[in-house]
């Protein structure tokens, strides 16, 4: 069964392909978990059918390889069905990674290890692709080939340089480090410059914050970084560090923008209300002074 559907610059066809012919992204990223979404697509897709088909490409093996709807081919299995509609296509191994990634990074809730491994997957693709001439009615880059390949990522995904270069850097965490990150044990700030340290040295750092049920601050995993550039982080000193009292955190008081904003006019910035802030407890604070000498 098949049909017409708009593509880039021409008709394409969709067809019904079975299940057991698609198969996943070699090595890509983006986790397919039968959550509750999950199991809410897969009763839609058990009533309508798939409404977006796949994007695929053929394997030199046999079958296909799914490029865009891994989530819809998961819900599909779960609601006994025996194929989906998908697009295919043919393409090549960076065009084809980078449709991956694109199709991906729509999504709003993206874990910060899912995005590091795509900004990753990405740049190296880019790289590779702007070392080869562009070809008419080839890649999706058209003529920006001249660019460098992060600063085409950062307008394409409204990032910075510099933070995609984060996200990219927490690719060099050792595993359940970076699982810390996304269950928001470890901040992204801390688990930035954690990268930094050996493998082994990090390993080690799972370790005690284990036992010691404590992650370090951003100043703490500073520290650990200079030592480890130093050549002088021994267990000691990550135990030392590790284990002080983060006075600062403890002392700090936060205040979301949201809570606050009901109390300002819509045209103060934030540097404003803090002024406002800080001007309205001086004000209190002569108060109690003057209540207090009375």
């Amino acid at each position: 069964m098949t049909n017409a559907t708009e593509g880039d610059h021409r008709q394409e066809v969709v067809t019904e392909l079975r299940l057991t012919e698609m198969h996943p992204f070699k090595g890509h990223p983006f986790q397919v978990k039968e959550d509750e979404a999950m199991l809410e697509t897969a009763e839609s897709i058990r009533e309508v059918g798939v409404l977006v088909p796949a994007i695929v490409r053929p394997l030199a093996e046999g079958g296909y390889e799914i490029l865009a709807g891994h989530r819809r081919h998961r819900a599909s299995e779960l609601a006994g069905k025996e194929t989906m509609p998908a697009v295919i296509r043919e393409l090549d191994d960076d065009t084809a990674m980078i449709l991956l990634v694109d199709s991906n990074l729509q999504r709003e809730s993206l874990l910060p290890s899912e995005r590091a491994f795509a900004y990753k997957m990405k740049l190296e693709a880019l790289k590779r692709q702007a070392g080869r001439p562009a070809k008419e009615n080839g890649s999706p880059l058209g003529n920006h080939f001249e660019k460098k390949s992060s600063e085409l990522l950062a307008e394409q995904t409204g990032q910075s340089k510099n933070q995609i270069f984060r996200f990219v850097r927490l690719t060099e965490l050792i595993p359940p480090m970076l699982k810390m990150v996304d269950e928001k044990k470890i901040g992204f700030q801390s688990a930035y410059e954690l990268s930094f340290l050996t493998k082994e040295e990090q390993e080690k750092l799972f370790e005690m914050m284990g036992y010691e049920q404590s992650t370090p601050s951003i100043s703490q995993a500073q520290r650990m970084k200079q030592y480890s550039r130093e050549g002088s982080l021994t267990e000691e000193k990550m135990l030392a560090i590790l284990s002080e009292e983060k006075r600062h955190d403890l002392d700090k008081i936060t205040f979301t923008s949201d809570r606050l904003r009901k109390y300002f006019p819509k045209s103060y910035t934030p540097k404003r209300m803090e002024e406002v802030i800080i001007k309205l407890l001086e004000q209190w604070q002569r108060r109690r002074w003057q209540q207090h000498e009375r």
